[in-house]
């Protein structure tokens, strides 16, 4: 058995070579400890795929660990040497696992494009880009993260409406906004500035964004950030002859304005796709 793993910081999907799925909480080596990374799998993995195995199978538990043969792990953070805490979390459970861990770049450039030249870009909680050909990821611009980069990103976002709420553009929405989410501008101070994970915080505001899509202000800025990353993190890669394909929540969500912002650039739209772990089963199977 073949289980591929597509992570985000938020949320999980592993998928079997049979499509049998489970979700969990995101998986991040650079922000979970080893011990928090060996909890989700032994917690929540575990259960969920012996469940569905079973249930498809009828074995047990040790009969379903030892098919285990292949796992393909894709996901942020996964760089050396943090992602050697997946590695080891994994061939914990998974002892007779061939076990690889890649960053969740390759796995959109994979999913997106697979043996094909093009380029892939991540719209999520963060963001990345890169240009891609034959499975293998040819240029990479560095995201940065949500403080220095991160362009178009689920974080960047967010601080950009909370930003244009409190002095900027958008000011009539803040007492909407601040009766909704329960937030003062204390709070919001302290959950960017002292709490951890503020990124995912910020992300957690894009419905807001995406309910009030409609609003002409809250439109353009949306437009605004898409094109930023385009003019960051796509044009320097000097094709424009090639689709720009798209992988992620805010990338599903937002197809219309990344549209609009590819015509801006001059720029041709590709693919977009909200889930990738079955298209990068389908790169692996092909693989093989």
């Amino acid at each position: 058995m073949t289980i591929i793993a597509d992570s985000g910081s938020t949320k999980t999907e592993w998928i079997t070579q049979d499509r049998l799925s489970v979700i969990t909480k995101g998986i991040n080596p650079v922000r979970d400890t080893v011990e928090e990374i060996f909890h989700v799998i032994d917690s929540e993995l575990m259960p969920g795929l012996f469940s569905l195995y079973c249930k498809e199978e009828k074995h047990d538990k040790e009969t379903f660990i030892s098919s285990v043969r292949e796992i393909q792990f894709y996901g942020a953070g996964c760089i050396e040497p943090f992602s050697e805490s997946i590695h080891e979390s994994l061939s914990q459970h998974f002892t007779n696992a061939g076990i690889q861990v890649h960053s969740d770049l390759l796995g959109a450039a994979r999913a997106l494009c697979g043996h094909k030249e093009g380029i892939a870009c991540i719209l999520g909680t963060g963001s990345n880009s890169c240009m891609c050909s034959y499975g293998r990821i040819e240029r990479n611009i560095s995201p940065l993260g949500y403080i220095l980069g991160d362009e178009g990103s689920g974080a960047v976002l967010g601080r950009t409406l909370v930003a244009e709420m409190l002095k900027g553009s958008l000011q009539a929405m803040w007492p909407e906004f601040s009766t909704r989410y329960n937030l003062s501008v204390t709070d919001i101070i302290n959950k960017v500035y002292r709490q951890p994970q503020a990124n995912r915080f910020l992300a957690s505001l894009v419905p807001f964004i995406k309910e009030n899509i409609h609003i002409t202000a809250v439109r353009q800025m949306v437009v605004n950030e898409f094109v930023r990353f385009l003019q960051r993190n796509v044009v320097p890669y000097g094709r424009p002859d090639l689709p720009v394909n798209f992988v992620g929540g805010i990338a599903n969500n937002f197809q219309e304005e990344i549209c609009f912002a590819l015509h801006s650039c001059i720029l041709k739209p590709g693919v977009f796709m909200a889930r990738p772990a079955e298209a990068i089963l389908k790169y692996h199977k092909h693989v093989i």
